[in-house]
């Protein structure tokens, strides 16, 4: 099984609205090019794509799809993604299994479950960083520990 998590892009904090509603800054549509470029234009072809409901998420799934030839209307916004809890981004992975998947989510979330299964500790991924899982079985729930095969962090490339 392969796992893309990737964190929402830097949010804006301009405009007066409740936390899930919150859009994306400039900074963050810059960051979304810069994360981007490091991807192959088809990298979504093979990959069931989830996000977040949330505002800003949405957003950011968006600015990738249309990076790409994925048609946008394929991607999967469930409100269980509106999550900043490890166990809650593991019990969506497990009930909505496939084979691959890309998850557009929330930290502490992504943090917290990159730690608890790859291989190796990250302090955080930061707004708009993208960490690749692989992991040995196509099952989720069979799996233990995945192998963190790259990660992108927008800072990586100013």
């Amino acid at each position: 099984m392969k796992l893309i998590l990737i964190r929402h892009a830097k949010s804006s904090w301009k405009e007066n609205v409740k936390d899930f509603n919150r859009g994306l800054a400039h900074r963050g549509i810059e960051d979304i090019q810069l994360v981007f470029s490091q991807f192959e234009p088809n990298f979504f072809d093979d990959f069931d794509v989830f996000s977040s409901d949330a505002e800003r998420t949405k957003q950011t799934a968006y600015y990738f799809a249309m990076k790409t030839s994925f048609d946008y209307k394929n991607i999967q916004f469930s409100k269980d993604l509106y999550t900043f809890d490890c166990r809650e981004l593991e019990k969506f992975i497990h009930t909505n299994s496939s084979k691959n998947m890309i998850i557009f989510g929330h930290n502490n979330a992504i943090t917290d479950f990159v730690n608890k299964f790859g291989n190796y500790y990250i302090e955080n991924v930061p707004t708009c960083g993208v960490v690749m899982l692989n992991f040995e079985n196509d099952i989720f729930e069979k799996n233990k520990k995945g192998t963190i095969q790259k990660t992108i962090f927008p800072r990586d490339f100013k």
